[in-house]
């Protein structure tokens, strides 16, 4: 990963004409665009990571591994943090503001034309300037789903990668497990290669049958060892990191046996040098240490409590949460929050949020434990505050969070 986050940068008047048409998944406006503007995508080969958790943490890993491997490479995430330009990573590069916002540009007519969603135009100008680059192969991470995400109109996928799959999304993907899973397993094709981690079993009943349906090789994989049990190192931290550093690795081998030259020595390279802001990060608010993590649905919750009490004990721990709307807060705040533990419920700007309220009343078992700031800065504040020598301090809830949390945080 670049050695730091890119600047913000404004897009609203480039995306805001396209903002109205929010999450309208489908692939045919999509493939008209891209055809509209010379099939950019068609210049470059693909590999694509579906997944409920963990989706963003392989794409960097494959990418780190497919840089150390000398791959002209890319990555296309999301969300972003800070900014935009995060969503596009060229080699070791991230995209400029003046290449990203020339990019909209040339697209917007085509955009209007064929009513594109802010994300299918971001996706459009990303395949072109991974054309325009040179890129070999981009590693692109779904956006939302699979089946009708935006990133499955590219045409040559013939390696993909699972993360964990769970309920999240239920207002798009559909209320059971089989349905979230059946939405995201569809990136599978004929002749492909899938690889995953362990799944829940009603999931992975799911990615079995569609696997056997289209043709696709399915490939399971099992965590990767410890370190001191002769494992790679990673450079991502948090033992969950080893059930996706796993699939990352799965997919690099897959890609060797489609002629794509990426030694071992590669790997273990690019396993120990990946990076990735808000997972498991270490940072200082005025000189006081906190955790950073994304953790936004319950089994990511879960495995982040799971961690910080394998890390340093069950000790207090001071939670500063964020928290959409339209997420299973009650559940997520039930899997962090301890005993001794007391959390900040803070607004995310331009999304509506959980209040310490509207969780009381569905967990009044939390009394005592929750709390309200008008804003991610006041919370901070009181957090610190609150907070004796030596008990731990986070931030969690929503990537949307870290991204108002990050340039408050010392360099």
């Amino acid at each position: 990963m670049a050695a730091h986050l890119p600047a913000p940068v404004d897009l609203g008047d480039l995306l805001e004409p396209f903002a109205r048409r929010g999450v309208d998944l489908g692939l045919d406006r999509l493939k008209a665009a891209l055809a509209d503007g010379g099939d950019p995508q068609n210049a470059f080969a693909a590999v694509q990571v579906a997944g409920t958790n963990g989706k963003g943490s392989i794409a960097t890993q494959l990418h780190a591994i497919l840089r150390a491997a000398g791959v002209a490479s890319a990555c296309y995430r999301s969300p972003h943090l800070v900014s935009w330009c995060e969503r596009l990573e060229l080699g070791d590069a991230w995209i400029t503001p003046e290449q990203l916002r020339a990019d909209l540009g040339r697209w917007q007519a085509i955009a209007r034309g064929h009513d594109l969603t802010p994300f299918e135009l971001l996706t459009a100008a990303a395949f072109d300037r991974c054309a325009a680059a040179g890129i070999e192969l981009a590693v692109l991470e779904v956006g939302l789903g699979g089946r009708l995400d935006a990133t499955t109109t590219h045409p040559d996928r013939s390696v993909v990668g699972f993360g964990t799959i769970g309920l999240d999304h239920r207002e798009h993907l559909g209320d059971t497990l089989a349905a979230i899973a059946a939405e995201k397993a569809a990136v599978m094709g004929p002749g492909a290669v899938a690889v995953s981690g362990p799944q829940e079993p009603e999931a992975a009943r799911v990615l079995e049958a569609l696997a056997r349906e289209v043709g696709c090789e399915l490939r399971w994989v099992e965590p990767l060892p410890p370190e001191h049990q002769g494992g790679p190192r990673l450079g991502l931290a948090g033992e969950w990191q080893r059930g996706n550093a796993a699939v990352a690795l799965g997919m690099a081998r897959a890609l060797v046996e489609r002629g794509w030259p990426i030694p071992e020595q590669a790997m273990a390279t690019g396993l120990a040098a990946a990076r990735w802001p808000g997972r498991l990060e270490r940072r200082r608010w005025h000189g006081q240490e906190l955790l950073l993590d994304g953790a936004h649905n319950p089994p990511a919750a879960a495995g982040l409590r799971r961690e910080l009490d394998r890390l340093v004990g069950r000790g207090a721990t001071h939670w500063l949460l964020g928290i959409q709307r339209q997420k299973q807060a009650p559940e997520m705040v039930e899997a962090l929050v301890g005993r001794a533990d007391r959390a900040w419920l803070v607004p995310i700007p331009d999304h509506r949020c959980w209040s310490a309220a509207d969780l009381l009343a569905e967990r009044p078992q939390l009394q005592g434990r929750l709390l309200e700031a008008s804003d991610p800065e006041a919370g901070l504040e009181a957090l610190m505050a609150g907070a004796a020598a030596g008990e731990r301090v986070v931030v969690a809830g929503s990537l949307h969070l870290l991204g108002c949390v990050i340039p408050l945080l010392d360099p």
